[in-house]
């Protein structure tokens, strides 16, 4: 467009506006998954499905195993673990297709010896595992009960004994309802309280793909709700942002986050999209069949 007075002037910047208007609403999805490609070519993409303390009986999972099946079509553009109860972990553990790895949902910080109640990852890995996953809000305090939370220290201690065994840590952070009201600040520093006692290790860490954050939405865990897509990317990127400052740049690029808010079948593609998102730790949807279909979203 050429410009000859001011007016044609204003007229141009008028219509910039709406062209670049139009192209962020009907074109921007395709535009935001172009960007999430180039996103998947620098940091694979990685879904887990955490079945918590389900099922109730050990002759569903066979059923809950099968879910999974079409999940190994897509391990070479995604990584997939499962995280079984503990008392079907040594069950499950070799049912799965080649490729998906099941990790325990917790590990304690010492080793073997006189720790009631606790897995040991010399166990995990004498057992030919090869990832465990720690710090989910359940086990931060949301039980609701006068117990005290796992500290943000000893997830620093249970994060070095892991890899130190070798083993790859998939470590959750997040936020409740009260601080994701107070906006993006208030959430980033809840992230980062929870964050900052593993910058050493991460500073330490060669190989970058050896801890993944998986972000939590405290809020949007079995309740249904989700993050909107840009609520979720508009917090990655905070939270990699800060990894950048407080780590290294080297680090942020090649971290992978987790989203794990009540992710499903209908929400993966949009939220797959987004650049910073990285992949889905899911709860409900993992004991469903439509775990495949997560997989396939963020592996396309």
């Amino acid at each position: 467009l050429q410009v000859h007075n001011p007016t044609d002037l204003v007229i141009a910047q008028y219509l910039k506006m709406v062209v670049f208007s139009r192209m962020t609403t009907s074109m921007g999805r395709a535009a935001a998954r172009s960007i999430g490609q180039t996103r998947t070519m620098a940091r694979k993409p990685i879904v887990g499905g955490n079945w918590k303390c389900n099922p109730a009986t050990s002759a569903s999972l066979p059923e809950l195993v099968s879910n999974f099946d079409k999940c190994a079509d897509y391990l070479d553009k995604c990584d997939v673990y499962v995280c079984p109860s503990n008392l079907h972990v040594a069950i499950v553990k070799d049912m799965f297709k080649a490729g998906i790895s099941v990790a325990p949902q917790n590990c304690n910080f010492g080793g073997c010896g006189a720790y009631t109640g606790e897995m040991a990852v010399d166990q995990i890995k004498d057992m030919g595992m090869t990832t465990v996953l720690i710090g989910h809000s359940e086990r931060r305090g949301e039980f609701g009960l006068p117990t005290p939370a796992e500290s943000n220290e000893l997830m620093a201690s249970k994060l070095q004994y892991i890899l130190d065994h070798g083993l790859q840590c998939i470590f959750c952070i997040g936020e409740p309802l009260p601080v994701r009201e107070k906006g993006i600040d208030a959430v980033l520093a809840e992230c980062v309280s929870q964050l900052e006692d593993i910058v050493p290790i991460l500073k330490n860490l060669e190989d970058k793909s050896r801890v993944v954050i998986a972000y939590e939405p405290v809020w949007a865990i079995g309740t249904g709700v989700t993050a909107s897509p840009e609520q979720a990317q508009e917090t990655h990127k905070a939270i990699r942002d800060w990894i950048a400052t407080a780590v290294d740049q080297k680090t942020a690029d090649e971290i992978r986050i987790q989203y794990g808010g009540s992710a499903n079948a209908a929400n993966a593609p949009e939220l797959s999209a987004c650049p910073d998102i990285d992949g889905f730790l899911v709860g409900g949807a993992s004991l469903k069949p439509e775990i495949a279909d997560i997989v396939a979203a963020i592996a396309k």
